[in-house]
């Protein structure tokens, strides 16, 4: 590695090693080590093969919440150990989200019962702090603390965004572990400022170390490193135990970047002159990774051909939504509503002189149709998306990521203004 790389040494911790790439300038290299650890290192053992299994792990996972549209630390992998990331300073606190009580949680608050479930999520924040056995910490003392790290100050809107993201964060990971029946208990991560752009990102690592996972919900199948806190003595057998869980894990991690419900949306438009309107309801669907077709056909002039297309999507199997675009009077969304079980949604192109009488043959129907309304190409997307969310999620967690991704832009341009005006 080192031959490969111009290395220096910035930063060794318990399981992994943190490199400058002389070469890369704002960049790192994150080294996994083959060692396991509990109890701020009272427990330690050398666990051979973990280093490839939890860079595995992490590589899998930041790929997973980065194509759903979360910032993270991480580029690149390097080897079998090791990943490229962007170089961060540290926030030295440890943001822990929990969906059912457990562990630690149930000594700090006596009279819970394990298995109580946190609806909305319990979020906690610990700082790092061996020493003290990383206290926690409330909202006020890290606001108080004044942190300052690659220039940006540490106030209440960046302890609001890592709040929020770290909700987010487990939400998508638990909504994706729920397709392999594996239940995401509670989960640990950190944040970083990107010393390049100095903005808060996702950094460090997110491996089998990071989470309890119960497969059905059953805290006796646990694959997560708790089997590792609970030994009572670690023998080479318990380790292999702790090992192939940790394997367990890391093939099933892959999954989690599949889906097997695939889906469509179909676009009608009742002339080619509504093609650039259409093109962006497109362009919408494919950034959530919905493939989208597009069709020339008029419910008014050609109701027979309008039906044949509808049938032709009807009758592979593949799920669909038809989007109906047309101007003036819209006959093909009532057409297709009232032809078919599938979601149809009117997304007509409104002209500035007979928009607002149009758009009453669209919002008026018949009874017994179901077909709805959006104005915008790209709502006309985001509500298609929301649909096959339910069964995909790698849609889903793409809208939940823009949610974030909004909210974060909103707060960050509230600081400004705010900051302009003082």
């Amino acid at each position: 590695m080192a031959a490969e790389l111009k290395l220096v040494k910035l930063n060794e911790g318990k399981t992994k090693e943190i490199y400058e790439l002389l070469d890369r300038p704002g960049h790192v290299l994150v080294q996994s080590k083959d060692q396991i650890t509990a109890g701020n290192t009272v427990r330690r053992d050398q666990m051979e093969g973990k280093a490839a299994i939890s860079n595995k792990t992490t590589g899998c996972v930041f790929k997973l919440l980065q194509e759903a549209g979360i910032k993270t630390a991480f580029v690149e992998p390097h080897s079998a150990t090791a990943f490229v990331a962007a170089r961060c300073e540290m926030i030295p606190i440890e943001w822990v989200c929990r969906r059912i009580a457990t562990g630690s949680f149930l000594k700090r608050n006596p009279g819970v019962k394990e298995g109580y479930r946190f609806s909305p999520l319990k979020l906690e924040m610990f700082f790092k702090d061996d020493a003290n056995n990383d206290p926690q910490w409330s909202e006020e003392q890290l606001i108080e603390a004044k942190f300052c790290f690659a220039g940006l100050n540490i106030g209440q809107c960046e302890v609001d965004v890592m709040n929020r993201a770290t909700v987010a964060i487990f939400e998508i990971l638990e909504k994706a572990w729920s397709t392999q029946d594996c239940t995401l208990v509670d989960m640990k991560i950190e944040f970083g400022v990107n010393v390049t752009t100095k903005e808060i990102i996702l950094a460090d690592v997110i491996d089998n170390d990071s989470w309890r996972l119960w497969p059905s919900g059953d805290r006796s199948q646990q694959k997560d490193k708790q089997v590792y806190r609970d030994l009572k003595e670690v023998t080479p057998e318990a380790l292999q135990v702790v090992k192939r869980n940790f394997q367990w894990v890391a093939e099933r991690v892959q999954l989690l970047l599949e889906s097997k419900n695939t889906g469509r949306v179909v676009v009608l438009m009742g002339s080619a002159s509504d093609i650039d309107h259409c093109e962006k309801i497109k362009k919408a669907c494919l950034s959530y990774g919905i493939p989208c077709v597009l069709r020339v056909t008029s419910a008014h002039k050609g109701p027979d051909e309008t039906l044949r297309i509808k049938a032709e999507y009807e009758g592979d199997g593949v799920p669909t939504v038809f989007v109906a675009v047309a101007g003036r009077s819209n006959g093909l969304g009532p057409v297709m509503s009232g032809n078919t079980a599938y979601p149809v949604i009117n997304c007509p192109p409104i002209t500035a002189d007979w928009g607002a009488q149009d758009i009453w043959s669209s919002l008026r129907m018949p009874s017994g149709l179901g077909c709805t309304t959006v104005l915008s190409p790209d709502a006309a997307a985001q509500f298609a998306a929301q649909i096959f969310g339910l069964n995909n999620h790698l849609v889903w967690v793409k809208l939940r990521a823009s949610m974030l991704n909004t909210w974060i832009s909103l707060k960050l341009a509230d600081k400004k203004l705010q900051e302009c005006t003082l």
